[in-house]
């Protein structure tokens, strides 16, 4: 992950090895070496992408007219607008893995993913299998038409799949992943964060910001953390961000990362846009 950019790029290498010094281990071998292992564990997962995303920008002479980030990608999104420093946006990363990772202990989840359904019915269907407080499931990710995530309690994910296969879903199943995210189940690492934050400096940006929250643009660095924050506990609204970013006159749309699936949701959710990628 990253390692064939770090050989042959300078600019790239430098990165890496200041988010080596900055963290005072080095995550640039676990990326490199592995094992998988630790490179799936989210306190190393959500900085690993990050750096990998945040240093491959740095290569690139792009001007962006506005940035979005799907969940993590919010904080890469953020620190190419200049709204967090890299060393502050890299720690934090760090930080919001280890709570994210501690709350999933504390209070155990899944996710699952749902394909092939109407979103409306889907959050129909979750409601209707959820009973209470203690046993919730939520759409999590919006990720494109007829595509979401959804988030809970195990027992309430299982009633939530059994619901959609009946109901006609070509594909309901639970995703590998370490914790309700983007759900309530999250709020001990929602309180964690938050105090994370207050130490941080939040900067104007230098284009708009389209928030995961709210599915809209803002410039404002007060509504930016807020809405950093409130991404932990609601869903992703990454199809109402592109369908927004297109009626704003966005059209053409560069994804930064370790990864094409963005990508893929864009060319799914919107016609006629430009789409380009840089690994």
């Amino acid at each position: 992950m990253g390692k064939a950019h770090y050989e042959s790029d300078p600019v790239f290498r430098k990165v890496f090895d200041e988010a080596n010094e900055i963290l005072g281990f080095s995550l640039s071998e676990i990326m490199f070496e592995g094992p998988d292992e630790s490179l799936r564990q989210t306190e190393n997962t959500q900085p690993a992408i990050f750096l990998h995303s945040i240093a491959l920008f740095k290569t690139l002479d792009l001007q962006a007219d506005a940035v979005a980030g799907h969940s993590l990608g919010e904080f890469s999104a953020l620190a190419a607008a200049g709204v967090l420093s890299f060393e502050d946006a890299l720690r934090v990363v760090r930080k919001r893995g280890q709570l994210m990772q501690q709350a999933g202990t504390d209070n155990p989840g899944t996710m699952a993913a749902v394909i092939g359904m109407a979103d409306e019915k889907v959050a129909e269907i979750c409601k209707e299998a959820s009973k209470g407080a203690d046993d919730i499931v939520v759409p999590a990710n919006y990720n494109c038409p007829g595509q979401l995530v959804i988030s809970g309690h195990e027992t309430a994910i299982d009633r939530a799949l059994v619901l959609l296969k009946e109901q006609g879903c070509k594909i309901a199943k639970k995703l590998p992943v370490s914790g309700a995210f983007h759900s309530p189940l999250m709020q001990s690492a929602y309180d964690g964060l938050k105090a994370e934050l207050d130490q941080v400096s939040f900067h104007t940006p230098s284009c708009p910001v389209y928030a995961n929250y709210t599915a809209r643009p803002t410039t404002s660095a007060d509504e930016i953390k807020e809405n950093l924050l409130s991404q932990l506990l609601n869903p992703v609204k990454w199809t109402q961000t592109l369908l927004q970013m297109k009626e704003d006159g966005l059209e053409a749309f560069t994804e930064v990362g370790p990864g094409n699936v963005l990508q893929g949701l864009v060319k799914r959710t919107l016609k006629g846009t430009a789409i380009s990628g840089h690994q």
